[in-house]
């Protein structure tokens, strides 16, 4: 992980203040990941970012020069529909969504999609889901198992296969600053990230038509938030 330092450059810089994007991604201690790193800054810039013309595409045009240097960018939005989360979904081919398995989540799906629906109506016409995932799935539960069987026959394959357990190793992750890769790779919680990954990597295979290969060892990805 990365220490917290009130010096450094992050999405903030890049989205009000101009800085080219070039000087705020990171690189990782894992070959072919780097980041763009968000600050407390970034909370306020929805605030900053009304006023302005055009304030819906700031981010797609803030990463443009840098989409090609990678095959993945993946933009970390919180749930809130707010400015600065807007602008990642202008600036998205698609979205994955996830789901926590419980009643009230499930009930916000369809006001969830209604939203993307007029994101590609009026900003983003080439927006599409990647896909819905099941998180903190606990299969000792009634609710879980109901709550995955009732999204799976309404939105059948736009659910991923793979579910992201509810696991303490996952939970635990974060606070020693490291991915759960790293943490402990053979928690299922690890195995299930994993699967995801080559879930997500076989559909933009089918897309491209590329076929079940595996994916070239040197392509990159990029996380932003």
């Amino acid at each position: 992980g990365f220490s917290k330092d009130p010096a450094r450059r992050t999405l903030y810089h890049s989205l009000i203040l101009n800085e080219p994007i070039e000087k705020v991604v990171l690189s990782t201690q894992v070959d072919g990941l780097d980041i763009i790193p968000a600050d407390k800054n970034l909370v306020g810039a929805s605030v900053e970012l009304v006023s302005l013309e055009g304030r819906e595409y700031f981010l797609r045009k803030a990463i443009e020069s840098i989409k090609a240097n990678y095959r993945f960018v993946i933009l970390d939005c919180p749930p809130a529909l707010d400015l600065v989360t807007l602008n990642a979904l202008v600036a998205s081919d698609s979205v994955l969504i996830p789901i926590q398995c419980e009643y009230l989540a499930l009930e916000g799906v369809s006001e969830l999609l209604d939203t993307l629906m007029r994101i590609r109506r009026t900003l983003n016409p080439d927006l599409a889901v990647e896909g819905i995932l099941l998180t903190m799935y606990d299969e000792r539960t009634t609710l879980s198992h109901q709550v995955a069987s009732d999204l799976r026959s309404f939105f059948g394959a736009q659910v991923f296969s793979t579910v992201i357990p509810r696991n303490v190793r996952l939970a635990e992750a974060p606070s020693h600053g490291k991915p759960i890769i790293f943490y402990d790779i053979h928690s299922r919680g690890a195995e299930s990230y994993v699967q995801l990954a080559k879930e997500v990597i076989a559909n933009d295979q089918k897309r491209a038509g590329t076929g079940p290969e595996c994916p070239d060892p040197g392509a990159r990805a990029a996380t932003a938030g």
